[in-house]
């Protein structure tokens, strides 16, 4: 989560949310970072997770990250959760819940549908605080 912070604090720079990922091996090495770039990139599906995925894939040679772990300082939105559940990682891991647009048991449960065929572990609150605290220092600037 350490790591995903300091991709957050990244997306600082070019005016993006501070929001950032990354995706681990089964042995827990680094394979990929991602920070939100939609204002950098003028994408909106720059978003870290997505970003730190697409990187995975291109690493491993392969679009299924099965066994890895997606870390993200907050947590997936319905594209991103939709985005891991289709990447086939094992687990998501993330720091502030969202309760406005969170899809991983806030305002939605994506990754747990039992009517989907893969479901990712999920560990939540992870360096919570921290995270938080990022964003809301960023949202008060910009109010």
């Amino acid at each position: 989560m350490r790591a995903a912070l300091e991709e957050a604090r990244a997306a600082l720079a070019t005016g993006d949310v501070p929001i950032g990922a990354v995706v681990l091996d089964p042995s827990g090495a680094v394979v990929a970072t991602g920070r939100n770039v939609r204002e950098a990139d003028h994408d909106p599906t720059g978003h870290a997770e997505v970003v730190a995925l697409r990187a995975a894939a291109r690493a491993r040679g392969e679009w299924r990250l099965e066994g890895c772990t997606l870390v993200v300082t907050l947590e997936p939105c319905t594209m991103c959760a939709g985005a891991a559940v289709l990447s086939r990682v094992e687990r998501v891991v993330f720091g502030a819940f969202d309760d406005k647009a969170g899809a991983v048991g806030s305002l939605w449960d994506v990754v747990r549908d039992r009517r989907l065929n893969h479901r990712p572990e999920v560990v939540a609150g992870v360096l919570g605080e921290e995270s938080t605290a990022l964003l809301e220092g960023f949202f008060a600037a910009h109010r």
